[in-house]
């Protein structure tokens, strides 16, 4: 087994103009495709290129045909989490694009299926979100969905024991900073489209503010158990 190490987790969600109507906070979360761009440019050319990590959540269109196309461009790979009951849905991918997102070089988890918190389910509730999600995936995928991210980055005990339980090996949260590689749990960072480039360099740099800092310790604690 490989020696473990600290990598830092990127996460986008929508990428040029929403082809659907976005719930609410969801607009904070698109960002234009010329400074997606440039934050994938800012990626290629850092020091640390190679401890970072691209995700995207939520399964919207823009996927494959922006985000994709511009990962391969410049010699990138990334893990798309699908929710699976928007597939074949206005400004969402449908199987077929999530089979052509793999055959670009790209990897597949679930996001659940109806973009829940997951840990205000009930077990009966948690168990169809997990389970339903990763048997409608591998079916279109073809090979087994290891992974998933956390809706809304809340979640509890519970909700990491019922991931363990249906079968995931990494599970993706919200919670900032570095993940280190070998964990169940691996905290990633949202991009919004406020960020200036300070903010972008600062968490690219892997620089947390003191605040944030704390509140992801709490959470982390979490941590001891898996």
């Amino acid at each position: 087994m490989g020696e473990a190490m600290k990598r830092r987790i990127l996460t986008f969600h929508g990428i040029g103009e929403p082809e659907r109507i976005l719930d609410c906070g969801e607009a904070d979360y698109w960002i234009g495709l010329d400074r997606f761009c440039e934050i994938l440019d800012r990626v290629c050319c850092h020091v640390n290129r190679a401890k970072f990590l691209i995700t995207f959540d939520d399964g919207n269109l823009s996927d494959l045909r922006l985000a994709a196309p511009e990962l391969c461009r410049r010699g990138l790979d990334a893990e798309f989490f699908v929710l699976t009951g928007r597939l074949d849905k206005t400004g969402s991918l449908d199987p077929d694009a999530v089979r052509r997102l793999l055959e670009m070089g790209m990897r597949i988890g679930t996001h659940g299926i109806d973009h829940r918190d997951w840990s205000g389910l009930s077990e009966r509730e948690l168990e169809w979100e997990l389970g339903r999600s990763k048997r409608q995936l591998e079916e279109i995928c073809g090979h087994s969905v290891l992974s998933a991210s956390i809706p809304f980055g809340r979640y509890n005990r519970s909700t990491l024991a019922k991931l363990r339980a249906c079968g995931y090996q990494t599970v993706y949260s919200s919670d900032g900073g570095d993940a280190t590689t070998g964990r169940f749990l691996q905290a990633r960072t949202s991009i919004r489209n406020s960020m200036t480039d300070a903010m972008v360099d600062h968490i690219l740099n892997g620089h947390l503010p003191a605040m944030r800092r704390l509140r992801r310790a709490a959470r982390l604690t979490l941590r001891a158990w898996v």
